[in-house]
This record gives C-alpha cells, structure tokens and sequence, in this order.
C-alpha cells in the first residue's frame, strides 16, 4: 500500500541511499519543510520537554528573533487541548517581542470534538495541571532567552481558570490574563495572587455568570490587588477564537489589544 503520510516521499529516499540530482535536491528540500510545517511544532515553535514531579512533560516553545533575554508568558490551552490556535496566538504575541511557551496538559491528546473534549478536561487532574504550569514557570525561568526577565500567563476557557489558579500557587508571576475562566472566590486564595490581573467576559456566557464577574472583582479590589475586568455585550463564551461559532469580532479585537497593552506594560519593565 502506497505511503500517504506527510513527508512519506523524503522518507522514502533518505531510506534508498540515493543521491539527487540538483533539480530534485531542491524538490527534497521543499518537502522537507512542508513535511516540517504540517507534521510537527512548524518553522515557529520547537518542541520541548522538562519535569513535572516525577514526569516528563511537552511544551512548544518559541522566542523573538534577536537578542535576548525576552519577558515570557506561559499560554494554557483551552479545553480542545494544545492545537495550532494556540501556537497561533503565540505567535502573535512574538511579534510583540514576548518569549511564548505553550504547555501541553492533554499529554499529546488534541480534539475538535466538544465531548471529546469535555472527557479530557475532567480528566484533568487539578493538582497536576497545576504542577505542570508551576513547572513550565520554573522552565522557562532557567532559559538564557528568559532569563531574569518577568513571566506572565495566559489562559482561555479552561486555561483561564487554571492561569489564575497558577497565579495563586506560584509567586514568579508578574502578569496574569483571564479569557472567560473560571474565578476562585476563596479570599485566602485569592489573597496569595502576586500580579496583576485582567480578565475579559462575555455578557452571555451561560457558564460564567456576571455576578460571579463582579464579585471577583470586588473581592480582588478589597484585597487591595491589581485587577482589571471587561465585559462585553453581545458576547458569549470563546468570543475570542475565530475558529468557533461564538467567535465575537468587536470584541476579540478590543480584548487582544489590552491583553498586549496588559503584558507590555507589566513584563516589559525591569525585574
């Protein structure tokens, strides 16, 4: 049966031992980087690997071209799992001069299916997604591309509830941003939040109801901590991914602009 995987072809004559002709050399080459483009982390992103407790975990990471070091943020994955538009949205943020690292919680598993997906988040051990984050803090921490530069986190959804937890349960953090995640409302935990903190919400999210949106902000503002909140008419859950029917363009363009502004303003500025 004929091979039809993505780069089946240069595989097949790495295996043969031939050797090219200069018109076909340049042919091999250009499959080379399609194969790398659509099997793998892409011409952006690399693959990478650190401990998490007594496990080995991936994250794609990525760094501005140029001189370092780079403030960082550390990206969480909505409940579909660590997939392009993350890294897509990733990438975006290198073009503004940020590090990115972009943790897989899943262990390799991506879906695209909404029950599929709804298993893997309760799968999702709390304590473990945590560790893993705390992790990837400390990861890239010890990068020269990051190093004694300010790391923020960024979370949507799901990842937007876990960046906060993150924020709570890790002191390194100079910036958090929350996409439509779950709020904590326990004030001790909430107390123990070193940075700043903006969160961006639809007024028709049926999961997350503006009262709790409120009285997140009420009670961070009582604590005396940093927090900005949006809201946005009109705008339901995952507002933000364009690849979603909830997809809401007014309001992703005004939020991703203040995310940026956010994370300037806050990781750009010494340690």
């Amino acid at each position: 049966m004929k091979d039809r995987r993505p780069g089946a072809t240069f595989r097949r004559w790495a295996d043969s031992g031939a050797h090219p002709s200069p018109q076909s050399g340049r042919w091999i080459v250009a499959g080379l980087v399609l194969f790398l483009a659509v099997s793998g982390w892409g011409a952006t992103f690399s693959e990478v690997s650190f401990k998490s407790g007594d496990e080995s975990i991936t994250a794609a990471w990525a760094a501005p071209e140029g001189a370092g070091p780079f403030p960082a943020v550390i990206l969480v994955h909505e409940w579909w799992g660590l997939n392009d538009w993350v890294k897509q949205k990733g990438e975006e943020l290198l073009k503004h001069g940020f590090a990115v690292l972009a943790v897989d919680l899943y262990r390799g598993r991506v879906t695209a299916d909404p029950d599929e997906a709804h298993e893997l988040m309760r799968g999702l051990p709390d304590d473990r997604a945590i560790r893993d984050l705390a992790a990837a803090v400390d990861y890239v921490r010890g990068l020269p591309a990051a190093r004694d530069r300010k790391i923020g986190v960024m979370g949507w959804c799901m990842g937007g509830g876990l960046a906060l937890k993150l924020a709570i349960a890790h002191q390194d953090l100079s910036a958090c941003v929350v996409y439509y995640g779950s709020l904590p409302t326990d004030r001790a935990a909430l107390n123990q939040i070193p940075c700043p903190v903006i969160g961006f919400f639809g007024a028709e999210d049926r999961g997350i109801p503006i009262k709790a949106v409120t009285e997140f902000e009420q009670t961070m503002l009582e604590l005396n901590k940093q927090v900005t909140v949006k809201i946005y008419e009109r705008a339901g859950h995952a507002f933000l991914n364009e690849t979603r029917p909830s997809y809401n363009k007014a309001a992703a363009t005004d939020s991703w602009k203040r995310a940026v502004t956010f994370l300037s303003n806050h990781l750009k500025t010494p340690r």
